[in-house]
């Protein structure tokens, strides 16, 4: 059986990558790191930040 799909808030987001909140919000902004909207609350899954990861490490290849 498959585990959900995990979601975080972005302090939590902000945590794992080791980033502050406003730059979590820039990369937002900027496309690079996708999030989803529930209500006021704005939420990462698992592969939204494990995609912004990816990312990162093809553009340093």
């Amino acid at each position: 059986m498959q585990e959900p799909a995990r979601l975080c808030n972005a302090q939590e987001a902000a945590d794992r990558l080791r980033i502050s909140r406003s730059q979590l919000y820039a990369l937002i902004r900027s496309g690079e790191l996708k999030s989803v909207k529930i209500g006021a609350r704005r939420l990462f899954s698992d592969s939204h930040i494990r995609d912004f990861i990816d990312q990162l490490s093809d553009s340093a290849a």
